[in-house]
């Protein structure tokens, strides 16, 4: 058996004295493991760094085995991060959520939304919100996805405010209004198609990952006995202690 494809680096752990198990979001193939030889040498090392894209070939005798990579990098991420402590915290929280989905599942859409929130971490304000749209796909990828397309009440596509904490369903201005300290707030940049610093206003991004936290806890991690990555909550500090004035990255 064997398979090339590109894909983004989510983990390596040591195995043996030279070798390391690394785990791969494929664009083609979802989330795979193999063993890299080798893994653990002065040239691989940095290669196998999480949120590098790299070229994957895997071989196996079997398709349910293990199997080996040789990997080779395409695009180097993990070292443009390495001092921003809020780039670094965001690569961090996707590369530990994309571990929830389940092993060689293709997610090829998820994968393609992935890359493009790698590749704007250098981009200042742009990639937070990314960030949280990449969340909203992921939970719908997972099977618990949100309308944010019409009023759960109305059906009407216009001043789409709020969204409903049971259904994840959008909620009008006017329909919610009476219940709005029981709606959690919909960013604009989550249902008008936008997603760049000229429209995401400040707090829309933490009202954002308000939104999926939610989500995430009522569905995935607290039915999977899981506890949020801490990397996650360490990035929702940092970029409240910057909206606030309180904080450097």
């Amino acid at each position: 058996m064997h398979w090339s494809d590109e894909a983004i680096v989510l983990s390596a752990r040591p195995h043996g004295e030279t070798s390391a198990i690394v785990e791969l979001l494929t664009r083609e193939r979802g989330r795979h493991l193999g063993l890299v030889k080798g893994g653990r040498s002065r040239r691989l090392r940095p290669v196998l760094q999480p949120g590098n894209i790299v070229k994957a070939d895997w071989r196996a005798r079997l398709s349910e085995h293990l199997g080996n990579f040789t990997v080779e990098v395409l695009e180097s991420h993990a070292a443009r991060v390495i001092d921003d402590r809020a780039a670094l915290a965001g690569l961090d929280t996707l590369t530990a959520l994309a571990r929830l989905l389940p092993e060689r599942d293709p997610h090829e859409g998820l994968y393609k939304a992935a890359t493009l929130v790698v590749r704007t971490f250098s981009e200042g304000d742009l990639w937070p919100a990314l960030l949280v749209r990449w969340e909203l796909a992921l939970l719908d990828d997972l099977g618990f996805g949100l309308d944010l397309k019409k009023c759960a009440s109305t059906g009407q596509t216009r001043e789409l405010v709020y969204v409903s904490p049971k259904s994840g369903k959008a909620v009008s201005r006017e329909a919610g209004e009476p219940y709005s300290d029981k709606l959690f707030d919909l960013p604009e940049f989550l249902h008008s198609g936008m997603a760049d610093d000229k429209v995401v206003n400040k707090g829309d991004v933490a009202n954002g990952f308000r939104l999926t936290t939610h989500f995430f806890q009522r569905h995935v991690w607290k039915p999977r006995g899981l506890k949020p990555p801490q990397s996650r909550a360490r990035l929702i500090a940092i970029l409240d202690a910057r909206d606030n004035g309180t904080g450097t990255q």
